[in-house]
């Protein structure tokens, strides 16, 4: 079953057990994804969905930090429970050892901070949904950087 079936599996559950909230969250997911699908006139594939809930996932974080900047706590408890019901979606994160692998093995036959763009390419389609790209990028600059 792909990952937009499973969705729509979950919602329906969401209803039949009247959980607002989560079904609040299947529905703006289902709508971005049903959003992509129409503007791009394509049927999205797991990796695009993915890739939009990676980024409904980013907007979240941020929401949360502005909140919590803001003492607005009552926001920042919703968009918590919105973001906990879209990472389940996601697939399992890789450790820091497993990420610092791929970089090392990306990085192998780089020639300098020329050709970080090069390796992020790679490296964004090996680990996409699985690590938080941007401490990948700081890992492939730290990499990259030659040593003073």
């Amino acid at each position: 079953m792909g990952l937009k079936e499973q969705i729509t599996d979950d919602m329906k559950a969401a209803m039949r057990a009247k959980d607002a909230g989560k079904l609040g969250t299947i529905r703006m997911l289902t709508a971005a994804i049903k959003q992509k699908e129409v503007d791009e006139r394509v049927v999205v594939s797991d990796e695009q969905v993915l890739a939009i809930i990676e980024k409904m996932i980013k907007q979240r974080k941020d929401s949360i930090a502005q909140f919590e900047a803001g003492a607005r706590q009552d926001l920042a408890d919703i968009e918590k429970a919105e973001l906990a019901v879209l990472t389940a979606y996601m697939p399992a994160a890789l450790s820091e050892a497993e990420v610092a692998a791929e970089v090392s093995a990306a990085t192998a036959g780089a020639s300098g901070p020329q050709d970080m763009g090069k390796v992020m390419a790679v490296l964004k389609a090996r680990l996409a949904g699985r690590a938080d790209m941007t401490r990948v990028s700081a890992m492939v600059k730290a990499a990259l950087t030659p040593k003073a």
